[in-house]
């Protein structure tokens, strides 16, 4: 590891600790050159993942156009940003954990909504509206009326 102050390449690690969500370790180090401290994270690489469009171009995936499509769709609820994240992680877990490298947009955006849906009724639906492209209100209604019957207390 190259020092930040002296560009000297050898240094110890003195201590070493996993961070709060486990996923990264918290390295601090002392420059065997200067003896300054500093801190290191080592987090997994994972390989890049490619999304496959409807037009079957190909494309990086990006956590932040994920992220834009979902805050454009919690926008003016009661939805924290710290959900938000927690949700984007979860499916990003998902995604990583098949082992493919190479994912279509479909799959990414059913997962979303399947999501949106146990976060927020409102969100579901306008992100659905947007990924589904309603074409009129009758589509737009059968999406309401689904989630109206799942909401209905049975009875008997």
């Amino acid at each position: 590891m190259k020092c930040p102050y002296c560009s000297h390449l050898e240094d110890r690690v003195i201590d070493s600790r996993p961070t709060d969500d486990g996923a990264t370790i918290r390295r601090r180090r002392e420059c065997l050159g200067c003896q300054k401290r500093y801190t290191t994270y080592e987090k997994v690489e994972y390989m890049p993942l490619m999304v496959i469009k409807k037009d079957k171009s190909r494309q990086p995936y990006s956590r932040e156009k994920l992220m834009n499509g979902i805050l454009r769709a919690c926008e003016k609820r009661p939805v924290s940003i710290d959900r938000i994240n927690s949700m984007i992680d979860n499916i990003e877990a998902q995604l990583y954990s098949t082992l493919e490298r190479e994912v279509t947009s479909t799959v990414i955006g059913e997962k979303v909504m399947e999501e949106l849906r146990k976060l927020d009724e409102v969100a579901y639906v306008r992100f659905a509206s947007v990924y589904r492209q309603f074409k009129d209100i009758n589509t737009f209604m059968d999406e309401l009326q689904k989630i109206i019957k799942e909401n209905k207390p049975d009875k008997g």
